[in-house]
This record gives structure tokens, C-alpha cells and sequence, in this order.
């Protein structure tokens, strides 16, 4: 496990706290492990770790062992009364923010013992290098070696402003105009501008929008537009609780492009482990409640 753990993480640190043990412990044990084989398994440098070919070997015949090691323990499980476990996940913060509203409570409510420890990250990472057990990512960006689970709610946006900004610049009726506008950009994390997205009558339409002010915050750029400093291309969800109170008008709604779909992923590969069986059923009935058409309420509200 240990060494299974280190080659899988690609570092010690990770390995380590992940395990809950100190980093020499690990390397102790992986050295006792290499000089009893009388094989390297590991090649270690200052800034990484990798497994040699020995090590390769070695993983592919640990997986099966694995296997049945995980049924094994989750034969078991009934017995405790209660699921137990650690689900470490990686999601936008715009997905984490639904899960923090409308999921972890239910989560907590259900299942007591499980620990969900989320990572906040919009740029994607591979949650198998990342030593994630799941993660969240529009659907059509899923790997195909992932098994795939459908959020109750997806993403769509929208263009909003302040009524003074309108009554004082007026309401655009097309994206071009937004051309004359004060308009709030967005930097992705990659430092790139995010370009704006609309569609009509099935045809879709991205512009680059430049404007006085740049954010990388969703919830920044939401209250930017509160407080009139002009147009924003943001997530509905971050922007619900605005809209609700008048703070915040929709504009350019004919030319809004549909929802874009989220779903959980993780690996195919392996059985799943009772607390993310545990999270997925929550999420599924979760789903199952919402009523068709309905929004994700913000957690700004």
C-alpha cells in the first residue's frame, strides 16, 4: 500500500499526508521494501518521483490484489452501522459552491462519518495523478476512461448589469453593442480573457470582450456589476441572488447559449469505495428532488 500509494501520487510529501505519516517513515519503508526485493522500484530525483520499470511491473500485479482487497472491506461495511471514509474531490469553485448549498448538508445529514475533503480549482488536473478520488468537469470533457455521474444542475449564463448602469448607458440589444459598453472581463486561470459565448437561432457567436476592468472571480465580478461598473458575463448561479432582489437586471437574454452540463467522474478501474457510493447517491437523489427547470439557488443569497 505504501509503495503503491507514492508511486501512484508521484511524491512523498503527498504520499505522506495522504497516509498520515511523516515523509522519512515513507522512504524508510520503500528502501526496507527495495533492498528485501533487490530491485529499485522508485527513481527519485529533488523534484520528482517515479516508478522504474520493476516498480511498473510490481503495480500491475498489486492492482488485482487491490480489487479484491476494496470488496473485501466493503463486504464489511454493513457491519459498522455506518459508511465510513474520506472522499477527496476536485471541482470548480463554482461546483464547490453548489456542493457546499445544496449537497454537503444532506451529506452530513445521511452519512456522519464520511469526511469530504474538496480542492477548489478551476483549471483541470488529472485526479488520478492528483490522488483524487472524484472530480467535476463539464461532461463533454470527461475522459473516456472515466465513468461519469450527472450533477443535479449544470452551468449557464448569463449577461447582467446594475439598473443605474442601463438607465444611465442604456440596454444593449445585440452582443456587438456590448462593443459601446463598459463591460467587466474575465481572466481565466491560464492569464487568457474568457471570450463570451452567445447563440441564436442555433448559431453560436464568441466575442472577445474587452473592458476597463478585468477580474478572476466570479463573485468580484458579480458585485462589480452591482455596483455599476458595468456589464458582466457571469454563471447564473453566482448571480441569482442579485437578480432575486432587483440589484441586477439580464440582458442579451434572446442570446444566451443553452446549459452546459456538469457531471462527478472517477475512475472505472476499481470498485468504488463505500463513502464515494455514499456522495453519489446523495448527489443522484439530490437530482432526483429538483424540479425540472429549476436553478441552483447562490450561495450569495
Amino acid at each position: 500500500m505504501t509503495f503503491a500509494t507514492v508511486a501512484r501520487l508521484r511524491s512523498f510529501r503527498r504520499a505522506a499526508d495522504e497516509l498520515g505519516v511523516a515523509p522519512s517513515t515513507l522512504s524508510h519503508a520503500l528502501r526496507t521494501l527495495e533492498t528485501r526485493l533487490g530491485v529499485r522500484l522508485l527513481n527519485r530525483t529533488t523534484r520528482s518521483v517515479s516508478p522504474t520499470e520493476a516498480g511498473i511491473r510490481l503495480l500491475e500485479g498489486l492492482g488485482p490484489a487491490f480489487d479484491l482487497l476494496d470488496d473485501a472491506l466493503e463486504s464489511v461495511a454493513p457491519f459498522r452501522g455506518q459508511v465510513q471514509g474520506v472522499v477527496r474531490l476536485n471541482a470548480p469553485r463554482l461546483a464547490v459552491a453548489m456542493f457546499v448549498r445544496d449537497i454537503l448538508p444532506k451529506m452530513a445529514e445521511r452519512f456522519p462519518e464520511v469526511t469530504v475533503d474538496i480542492v477548489a480549482k478551476d483549471r483541470l488536473v488529472d485526479i488520478v495523478e492528483q490522488g483524487f478520488d472524484v472530480g467535476v468537469r463539464p461532461h463533454d470533457m470527461i475522459p473516456k476512461d472515466m465513468i461519469a455521474a450527472p450533477m443535479p444542475a449544470g452551468l449557464r449564463y448569463v449577461c447582467v448589469a446594475a439598473p443605474a448602469y442601463l438607465e444611465r448607458a442604456g440596454t444593449p440589444d445585440t452582443p456587438e453593442a456590448l462593443n459601446r459598453h463598459r463591460c467587466i472581463g474575465h481572466r481565466l486561470p491560464s492569464g487568457k480573457p474568457y471570450r463570451w459565448e452567445f447563440e441564436r437561432n442555433g448559431t453560436p457567436l464568441a466575442l472577445a470582450i474587452s473592458g476597463r476592468l478585468v477580474l478572476d472571480d466570479e463573485a468580484l465580478m458579480v458585485d462589480a456589476a452591482v455596483a455599476g461598473l458595468g456589464i458582466a458575463y457571469v454563471p447564473e448561479f453566482a448571480a441569482s441572488g442579485a437578480l432575486t432582489r432587483g440589484r441586477l437586471r439580464q440582458v442579451l437574454s434572446d442570446w444566451m447559449p443553452g446549459e452546459e452540463r456538469l457531471a462527478l467522474y472517477f475512475p472505472g478501474h476499481r470498485s468504488i469505495p463505500p463513502a464515494l457510493r455514499a456522495l453519489l447517491d446523495v448527489v443522484r437523489d439530490v437530482g432526483a428532488s429538483r424540479k425540472p427547470g429549476a436553478a441552483w439557488a447562490s450561495a450569495r443569497d
